[in-house]
């Protein structure tokens, strides 16, 4: 145990080197509508439990040293059959800890308010008896890799003495249950030595907090009565919460602050959307309480206005131009810290802290469908710097805009009259698609868009209620709208499947030159043009322009030969490459970091990095299912010159935050450490090795010259197109076999909480 302890503290200093410096930053110009006027606190529940087994040493340590300095650690109290209080999140033992395993057929049943329950309970078993239990991940969906590191059940007083948090929260949940059993909370609470410094004590039983009230100096410890479901009975007073939520007058009589569930404070319907908020933070302020928000995840599905961005959440709550809460209880304390002391009033006027290019490549495609007149609208609205299109061509030879050349991927075609001329393209590894080429533009836009739910297999949906909203865009319509957005600066065309196209008699490269053209992007200079592609033959076409050619390198890569950087450079001024190319991973933990953006760079090569999303279940474990952690990550820790994001909302609100411009970095905005947290787990709990990612060499970059564009009869054209045995138009899809994506694993593992 203690040379886990020892690897732990090596990962700490090595993430926050700066915290010993770092301090909430004291932001004159801004007022917090807190009771006191300070800024909100971060209570980390079980410490860094939303990471680590909930109450280990390790989470308590992990989140007091990359939280804000001020941060309180959150201990479930529990009474053990010697009257020993213990740190353990839930009444039942086998919840979150091996005891199942390590104390066979103890479990019994007990009724815990009023409800049998069958388990193991901490009252039969003396403190002692518990020495070979360790705690363990008692969330599904969250990783076990680090259940098979030994975190001994800690007392109370072990917690104050060890981990000497700055601020101590002791939560009292089963009063009731415990004095069944011949146990006594408040005996234990009131015994404790004068070195266990306890800053708040929550409950959610009212005679309780009564009854230590006069024993308790409230300048040290606050009283905090704690409300449960609406509908829940409060055994004092035979109350619902509901109900005792309307008469705060009452609990200021023996509190001195509140703990609601979020929802209290802003109610979600049952379809995961946002009602208005009520008034209990103002209530409760008014009557002189201070009220905390508990229920803070980052890694289960919260109300769809968020669009899966747990800071946006958070602001929610501390900075919504009405009030503020006075804290927050947390599974992820990093974020909240982050939350309040970065990202807390921002303006959109505020100046860029870091030089980052963001591009949405179908518009705000996280929250509606992609590349329609919504999308693009939200895009530019939320800050994107560049808008893109990825180019299709219709039957009629018109380019629009469409993440996919299969309509099945991004319309509602398979539910249209159309759905009977499914085709299958081998070339395009399409199986029962319907092509925009068997379709004239009249047709297309007839057809409902689709929101891409690239998570829904972890019923992770994008904004329901706007999934077939909005209308699709021909290029030139895209064109016309991008350069008179006054805060986009350039635009981003993306041309796949061009020699597929030129066979089918279609012009795509020529079809782009020409709307560019009309639209006057040839001799302009107030927008930048970006023709990206992964064929370098379709760049190729594009040499004898102004315009930034993208070469997009779509598999994962470990190395970059020098060869193959002056071969791109011969036909392209910048590349795009994936997130594991840059942090390669295994099972979702990062095991390491190329050199791969400094060798573009070198070559003069700016790097841009796909595709960010804010879903959890598509980062890293490393970046605690935090968007804005990702993004940090690939910004300072690797220093890429640009994002392709379909949640250009969140990069904008990264790029402006405050910390940024710090003269020392806060722990909680410093770059992850790539592989740190594989040394808080043992060997046998490590993820399985992978062979590495493959160097991309000059032959995986060269392609032959696009072929003439075939002329059609257009009295043969009746029905689908027809696919001929062609080989694959890009040399990249050889990559394909040797990797083993880590987001597969992430799918086998991940079960939506």
């Amino acid at each position: 145990m203690w040379k886990m302890r020892s690897i732990l503290c090596l990962l700490l200093l090595c993430c926050s080197a700066a915290f010993v410096a770092a301090q909430r930053s004291s932001n004159v110009t801004s007022k917090w509508k807190t009771l006191s006027g300070d800024a909100p606190k971060v209570i980390a529940r079980g410490g860094f439990s939303g990471l680590l087994p909930d109450s280990s040493y390790n989470a308590y340590m992990l989140a007091q040293q990359i939280s804000a300095a001020d941060s309180i650690a959150w201990c479930d109290v529990q009474l053990t059959k010697d009257g020993v209080g213990i740190c353990f999140p839930d009444l039942k033992l086998d919840n979150a800890s091996d005891i199942n395993i390590s104390i066979k057929n103890k479990q019994k049943t007990y009724l815990v308010n009023g409800v049998p329950q069958e388990g193991w309970f901490s009252v039969d078993f003396n403190f002692k008896d518990l020495a070979l239990v360790s705690l363990k991940q008692g969330v599904y969906s969250r990783s076990p890799r680090f259940d098979g590191t030994i975190q001994q059940i800690l007392m109370v007083q072990e917690v104050a003495s060890q981990v000497k948090p700055p601020g101590f929260w002791l939560n009292i949940q089963h009063d009731s249950f415990y004095s069944q059993h011949n146990q006594s909370m408040r005996s234990f609470v009131l015994s404790l030595p004068r070195s266990v410094i306890v800053n708040y004590i929550s409950s959610p039983e009212v005679n309780f907090l009564r009854s230590i009230a006069s024993r308790l100096n409230p300048r040290v410890t606050k009283r905090v009565f704690r409300f449960l479901g609406e509908d829940d009975m409060e055994p004092s007073t035979n109350q619902t919460y509901g109900s005792l939520v309307k008469n705060l007058t009452f609990i200021k009589t023996f509190a001195s602050g509140i703990l609601v569930p979020k929802h209290y404070i802003w109610p979600v319907d049952s379809s995961l959307y946002l009602q208005p908020h009520t008034s209990v933070v103002l209530d409760a302020h008014k009557e002189g309480l201070e009220i905390f928000a508990a229920n803070f995840v980052n890694d289960i599905p919260f109300a769809y206005n968020y669009s899966y961005d747990p800071v946006a959440e958070y602001l929610s709550f501390i900075d919504n131009g009405e009030f503020s809460v006075d804290g927050v209880l947390s599974d992820f304390p990093l974020t909240s810290s982050a939350s309040i002391d970065c990202f807390s009033h921002l303006g959109k006027n505020d100046k860029p802290q870091a030089k980052l290019q963001i591009i949405s490549p179908e518009g705000a495609s996280g929250d509606y469908p992609g590349c329609t007149n919504l999308a693009y609208i939200n895009a530019a609205t939320d800050g994107a710097d560049v808008l893109g299109c990825p180019v299709q061509m219709t039957k009629d030879g018109i380019p629009f805009c469409l993440g996919s050349i299969n309509l099945v991927d991004a319309t509602t075609v398979a539910q249209s009259q159309f759905s009977n001329i499914a085709t299958t393209v081998p070339e395009l590894q399409i199986k029962n698609g319907i092509l925009t080429i068997n379709l004239n533009w009249s047709d297309i836009q007839k057809l409902k868009p689709a929101i891409s739910n690239r998570w829904s297999e972890f019923r992770l949906l994008r904004n329901p209620k706007a999934r077939n909203d909005g209308n699709f865009m021909s290029l030139a319509d895209f064109l016309t709208f991008a350069k008179n957005a006054t805060s986009v600066s350039g635009v981003m065309i993306n041309i796949e499947n061009a020699a597929y196209l030129a066979r089918q008699g279609l012009g795509v490269t020529g079809a782009v030159m020409d709307t560019l053209s009309k639209a006057g992007y040839n001799n302009q200079t107030a927008k930048k043009v970006m023709i990206q592609s992964n064929d370098s033959s379709v760049l190729e076409e594009f040499k004898k322009s102004s315009y930034e050619l993208v070469y997009t390198v779509d598999d994962a890569i470990g190395d970059i030969e020098n060869s193959t950087l002056l071969e791109i450079k011969t036909f392209a001024k910048s590349v795009i490459i994936t997130k594991n190319s840059v942090f390669p991973s295994i099972d979702a933990f990062i095991i390491g970091q190329t050199n791969i953006v400094q060798k573009l760079q070198s070559a003069n090569l700016p790097v841009y990095v796909q595709l960010f999303n804010n879903e959890f279940v598509s980062q890293a474990w490393d970046h605690f299912s935090d968007s804005s952690v990702e993004l940090n990550n690939y910004v300072l820790g690797a220093g890429i010159d640009g994002v392709i994001t379909e949640y250009p909302s969140t990069a904008v609100r990264y790029r402006r935050n405050r910390c940024l411009g710090f003269k020392e970095l806060p722990a909680y905005m410093s770059p992850v450490q790539p592989g740190l947290l594989l040394g808080l787990m043992v060997p046998q709990f490590l993820p399985p090795a992978e062979a590495p990612n493959p160097v991309l060499t000059e032959n995986n970059v060269t392609e032959p010259p696009l072929p003439p564009v075939a002329k059609i009869n257009p009295a043969s054209d009746n029905g689908p197109t027809a696919a001929g045995p062609n080989p694959p138009p890009n040399g990249q899809s050889s990559l394909v076999a040797s990797i083993l994506m880590s987001s597969v694993a992430i799918l086998a593992m991940i079960m939506v909480y």
